[in-house]
């Protein structure tokens, strides 16, 4: 999937690049003006590999609207089109880090070739990022994001693999915790030992221990013969304690003491047996109030909480939402024998208008069943399932944006609003009212309010919208 942002005011020009270009399987996406396409580019940075950029128009002029560009993405290859009398401005964009330029009127055959080498570029870019992310967090990690708060996870993991460290994986269901641990253990001194994995949640308590622990023949009825526990077949590797809060009490007393003689006890067995094992751990329930609540043992908890880190919901960062929905149709095209050639915009931003309470697991389900059951290589909103946009899932229908910035005066909420909202707790409180006080500060604009809480405007769409606040006031 091949795609292209067309930057020109002029109609004709783009719509005939784009019958050029769609002729040899590019995907195209217009923009009218420079800040329109800032726009676009802002909101899905990672959706394009090329854009083609025209030098002279009203308003942001191409050099100012190759610097914004930039500004979002500094990699991003952007092609200048200029007419025969302005080389020497192109050259100019050039040297200010434009990829390319090619003179009006442009031949078919120098446009597709100008465009396939930006392409090529801009594909090594990204093959090289994803060998050196591979190299940082192991071979083969699927972890995949660009937005900061997967950064900040991706650093974690490469800060702390080395050591011996426990280490607790919190976040809600479908979140990726799993991956998590396996670049953990890819990338730590342990990656040529086996990652070793054990769901708490799915055996029962008794079938529990004897599957961490291991037995010996005769230690209970059809106990036929010895059996090693997760524990010793982990021995020099790593084992990943997924819904480690389902643990039963008497099994958390156990793993205590693993944990602190680095020894297990197979049932029927009087003999300790010494086990070299990094644990990792992952939880989706708030181990702090299970342990306030008397279900799970604060010693445990302490001695598990080495290291702590805590994934981010995908609602959270629908800024990976592109990369994300690249990479999983990749693998799910090979799964099911099926291709995809190209994904329109408008495909995206449906997906980002939904909820996700599944999160990453949720998406890869949504991405297979609709391309097992699209009858088009191209996929656009009208594939995905109905209830995307049902009332259960009311955003993942469209809202009507307002503009960055209106001269209307705004109304803001007084800060005795927040009485009426339904806060889960104080952290949620102070993020309302931060945001609150961020959108007075800048006046309702809407670009500048998210600079200064740090966000997207993606992101920022989401809040606005978790707090009701675009619904029940003008920006």
């Amino acid at each position: 999937m091949k795609r292209l942002l067309v930057i020109d005011d002029e109609a004709a020009l783009r719509m005939l690049v784009r019958a050029i270009m769609e002729s040899v399987d590019w995907q195209v996406t217009e923009a009218a003006s420079g800040l329109e396409a800032v726009k676009i580019f802002s909101d899905c940075p990672d959706l394009f590999d090329v854009a083609l950029l025209d030098m002279r128009m009203p308003g942001l002029d191409g050099h100012a609207t190759l610097a914004r560009l930039h500004e979002i993405r500094p990699d991003f290859p952007v092609v200048i089109l200029t007419a025969f009398g302005t080389v020497g401005s192109a050259v100019d964009a050039m040297k200010r880090g434009a990829f390319d330029y090619i003179t009006k009127p442009a031949d078919n055959d120098e446009l597709i070739t100008v465009l396939e080498k930006a392409y090529q570029y801009s594909s090594l870019l990204h093959e090289n990022a994803r060998l050196r992310q591979e190299l940082d967090l192991g071979v083969g990690s699927r972890l995949l994001g660009n937005s900061r708060a997967m950064q900040q996870v991706m650093d974690f993991v490469r800060q702390v693999a080395p050591s011996e460290a426990t280490v607790l994986i919190m976040g809600e269901s479908g979140t990726g915790k799993e991956l998590v641990a396996e670049a953990l253990h890819n990338a730590s001194n342990r990656a040529s030992r086996s990652l070793i994995k054990v769901n708490c949640a799915a055996l029962p308590g008794q079938l529990l221990e004897s599957e961490l622990f291991g037995y010996e023949k005769g230690a209970f009825t059809g106990a036929f013969k010895d059996k090693p526990g997760r524990f010793m077949l982990a021995r020099g590797g790593s084992i990943f304690l997924d819904e480690i809060g389902e643990l039963p009490l008497e099994l958390q007393a156990k793993l205590l003491r693993v944990l602190q003689e680095k020894t297990v006890e197979p049932l029927g067995s009087v003999k300790a047996v010494p086990v070299d094992v990094r644990i990792i751990c992952a939880s989706n329930r708030n181990l702090r109030q299970e342990v306030q609540e008397g279900r799970f043992r604060e010693d445990l908890y302490f001695r598990l909480n080495v290291l702590e880190i805590t994934l981010p919901p995908l609602r959270e960062r629908l800024d990976d939402l592109p990369l994300l929905v690249n990479g999983l149709l990749k693998r799910l095209s090979r799964k099911n024998n099926k291709e995809v050639r190209r994904v329109l915009p408008a495909f995206i931003e449906a997906l980002a208008g939904y909820h996700w309470p599944g999160n990453v697991r949720e998406l890869e389900n949504v991405l297979e069943r609709t391309l097992i059951l699209s009858r088009s290589d191209v996929l656009g909103p009208e594939a995905l399932p109905a209830q995307l946009f049902s009332e259960d899932g009311a955003a993942g229908r469209r809202q009507t944006e307002s503009p960055a910035f209106s001269a209307e005066t705004p109304a803001f909420p007084e800060e005795s609003d927040s009485a009426g909202q339904d806060f889960a707790g104080p952290l949620e409180k102070a993020e309302y009212d931060a945001l609150v006080q961020a959108l007075r500060e800048n006046h309702g604009h809407r670009e500048r309010t998210a600079d200064a809480l740090g966000v997207s405007r993606r992101t920022l769409q989401y809040k606005l919208k978790k707090f009701g606040l675009n619904r029940n006031y003008r920006f």
